[in-house]
């Protein structure tokens, strides 16, 4: 269990943070991705490899995945989110949420596929989200890039079953961590989801417990899985209480 390897990209903040220092606390080997210089040589000092990349270029992922050795585990984790009308949004906020939230996993996982078949094992995990199920106003683009991975884990996780290569996807809710003040700076959407905000630590936990125990995928809380089957059922009764989440006009 120790000598496994697990490579975490958007290691320096939020949940990746959280998973990557709870990964170096149970003995795994970590390599780890992210931007930020000084969280990185902090995770350095914990013990992980770590490598600065941006992953909405197609040269830094390129020169991750040829550095790193093998891999048993990737946490595809890192992603960003400007919550806003889709109209009111900037051709370049559009553009880094595909690159960082669609494009930047599903060349990592095609890269990490092809390594974990050539090895005979691997596992491949998503952290996505509830809004890659439903979606809610003033999150449309973000919904859309994450209702894409959704879309890719379910298909990967077929491709991949005859290699005996699992695919966990992990949809978390609203987690309470600074991604909400840097994707809405009007904070409207923190104060009317404030009761149900997700601890970082208890969504990393559950991320780490997939690594030995794989599984199809991870709803958090529990009962969100229950919103997202209510969804296909009434979906205009769900968008008329998500619409609420946001409340300024």
């Amino acid at each position: 269990m120790k000598n496994k390897s697990i490579f975490i990209t958007g290691a320096t903040s939020g949940i990746g943070r959280f998973i990557t220092e709870g990964c170096l606390k149970k003995g795994y080997i970590v390599y780890a991705t992210g931007r930020d210089e000084a969280s990185l040589q902090t995770l350095l000092q914990l013990g992980a490899t770590v490598y600065k990349a941006d992953l909405s270029k197609i040269e830094d992922i390129e020169e991750v995945t040829n550095k790193l050795p093998s891999i048993d585990v990737a946490i595809l984790n890192a992603g960003v989110g400007v919550f806003q009308n889709a109209f009111d949004l900037t051709d370049d906020e559009i553009g880094l949420m595909l690159d960082v939230n669609v494009r930047a996993p599903i060349l990592l996982a095609n890269r990490f596929a092809q390594k974990m078949i050539a090895q005979q094992h691997g596992h491949i995990i998503f952290i996505g989200s509830q809004a890659g199920k439903v979606a809610t106003k003033k999150a449309s683009v973000y919904a859309a890039s994450k209702h894409a991975i959704t879309g890719f884990s379910n298909g990967l996780r077929m491709e991949l079953a005859p290699f005996h290569i699992p695919v966990t996807t992990v949809f978390p809710g609203p987690i309470d961590t600074p991604f909400i003040e840097k994707a809405d700076s009007s904070n409207s959407y923190r104060a009317s989801i404030e009761r149900f905000l997700l601890k970082p630590e208890h969504v990393a936990n559950e991320v780490i417990k997939t690594i030995e125990k794989p599984v199809r995928e991870v709803n958090l809380p529990k009962y969100m899985s229950i919103t997202s089957k209510l969804y296909a059922i009434a979906p205009a009764l769900v968008e008329k209480i998500g619409s609420g989440f946001f409340n300024k006009k």
